[in-house]
């Protein structure tokens, strides 16, 4: 049935409006002169998506930066896992038509089908790039055999509301998996839970801990980070955790129900979201660090400075500039002993001071000090082998510096660009770098990557906050961090992928990031 859903006149080139037709949202976007109509949320979390930008025929979300083709619906950019829904749009004279009846079929899942295709796909780790990577290898139409292995004997799940809402008794277990396991099933990905003890390149070849071995005709290295732990006296205590898993999540959840002391250990964004998480449950928290403001090294003194309030207000505790000596106690955690000679009373610990690259049984190639691997603008390593997430060191397409970066939606462009390549539609890596963490009633937003600037511009209040910081390196802006400035984030995202972001001498109070991505169109 045809409806009659706006004037013509109603949007200019390049608008896109929110419009409800039978209590369904629909996003309406003209763009050259053509209407086309999606649906109106984004599928990750329910975003408005008439509070984002349109730039050209990309709907970009406001709130995590998932990213459509509103001419189609695909979805372009994670971490939304599915498209928008299209409708059909006709021009009856001055009226704009909405065809809700004619929805375009969905086409049945891609399987397996050897006689068409007989290699083997294997995909290490079942997180983030892992995941996506499965969805678009078969997206993209390969029909052998494809083999996600994991040691986890549960499908991929949503990982960072580990440290958030699971963690604050906020989101039932129902929540946290990002597919059921028909949809696996429906497109013949196998699951193998076992632990990988070797990858051999030269033969192509994987061996498991039970002695058995695959072999594969392309491999992704999707593993992931190793939570790291403190040599210290002590460390073998009950009670003290590191958190990377749904179980480590579930585990700290069981001892926080008969604790009343938590000490953190690391200002980490892990750390920082697990101390708002158990403030949250009513327990008493301190969190230690070496660096005297959270976060300044990556985002300045100011915005540590206000995380590190907001944290003190909602009453977490802080020892910072100190470092641990020794964990104290019998069988179970009962102090934190610290180097300066302070004893902070403890019955839960919690280690967060980052995660090593989890490469460790990978041979015949050369890894970083880090435990990283090099790869190129297609996630390559070499013949037959990809890396993506974590693990991967990347050219950053907008400076000459390989980087590497822990964050859940970046490992989803990975994996999303690695499966491409890997099944023969050269994608070359030019997304751009997005992060996001969402603690103390601060959603705060950071785009782009810089690994130390020469200066830090704000433009708004960081005191109220609400701002954008712009962080600039060689008279070039890299990145910026906001809050309460999400549609202007996402339009600077726009604008760093298109190469737009103007030079720092024009970023001033007056900068207009939507107005300028607006002009660019």
């Amino acid at each position: 049935m045809k409806q009659k859903i706006a004037k013509k006149s109603d949007l200019e080139n390049g608008q896109m409006k929110l419009y409800e037709v039978d209590d369904t949202k629909i996003l309406l976007c003209r763009i050259d002169n053509q209407f086309y109509a999606v649906s109106g949320t984004c599928p990750h979390y329910g975003a408005p998506l008439d509070h984002g930008v349109l730039s050209g025929h990309r709907v970009v979300c406001p709130w995590h930066h998932a990213s459509f083709d509103v001419a189609t619906g695909h979805l372009e950019e994670p971490p939304a896992l599915d498209g928008l829904k299209k409708f059909e749009v006709t021009i009856d004279g001055e009226d704009v038509m909405l065809d809700t009846d004619k929805e375009p079929a969905s086409a049945p899942p891609v399987t397996m089908d050897p006689k068409k295709d007989e290699r083997t796909f294997v995909i290490i780790g079942s997180g983030a790039a892992g995941n996506m990577a499965a969805q678009t290898l078969r997206e993209d139409g390969f029909r052998g055999r494809l083999v996600m292995v994991n040691y986890e004997e549960r499908v991929p799940y949503d990982r960072p509301e580990l440290s958030k809402q699971y963690m604050a008794g906020k989101a039932k277990k129902e929540w946290l998996p990002l597919r059921d396991l028909s949809f696996y099933k429906d497109r013949d990905i196998e699951w193998m839970a076992k632990h990988v003890t070797s990858v051999n390149p030269e033969f192509k070849e994987i061996k498991f801990d039970d002695g058995t071995h695959l072999p594969y005709d392309a491999c992704l290295i999707a593993t992931g980070g190793r939570p790291k732990t403190l040599d210290v006296a002590g460390k073998e205590l009950q009670n003290i955790f590191t958190l990377r898993s749904y179980e480590d999540s579930d585990k700290i959840i069981e001892a926080a129900e008969s604790a009343s002391k938590v000490a953190i250990v690391g200002a980490s964004f892990i750390g920082m979201e697990t101390a708002f998480s158990l403030v949250s449950r009513d327990l008493d928290v301190t969190v230690i660090a070496p660096e005297k403001v959270p976060f300044e090294r990556f985002f300045g003194q100011d915005v540590g400075n206000l995380f590190l309030r907001l944290h003190k207000e909602k009453g977490t505790k802080f020892r910072l500039g100190e470092t641990v000596d020794s964990f104290q106690g019998e069988s179970k955690v009962k102090s934190v002993k610290l180097k300066s000679g302070e004893t902070l009373d403890a019955d839960l610990v919690i280690i967060g001071i980052g995660v090593t690259p989890v490469t460790d049984f990978l041979g015949g190639v050369e890894k970083r000090p880090d435990n990283s691997i090099d790869v190129d603008d297609t996630f390559q390593v070499t013949d037959g082998l990809w890396a993506a997430g974590d693990v991967a060191r990347f050219p950053d397409w907008r400076s000459p510096d390989g980087i590497r970066i822990e964050h859940w939606r970046l490992a989803e462009q990975h994996g999303r660009d690695a499966a491409h390549n890997m099944a023969g539609k050269p994608a070359k890596f030019n997304s751009v770098p997005f992060f996001w963490t969402t603690q103390v009633g601060l959603h705060f937003r950071f785009v782009g990557h810089v690994q130390d600037w020469d200066e830090l511009l704000i433009q708004g209040d960081v005191e109220k906050p609400d701002f954008i910081a712009y962080y600039i390196k060689h008279d070039k802006v890299y990145a910026a961090a906001g809050v309460k400035r999400d549609k202007e984030m996402a339009a600077i995202e726009e604008l760093f992928r298109r190469e737009h972001m103007p030079p720092p001498k024009d970023l001033g109070d007056s900068f207009d990031p939507i107005k300028r991505l607006a002009d660019i169109r």
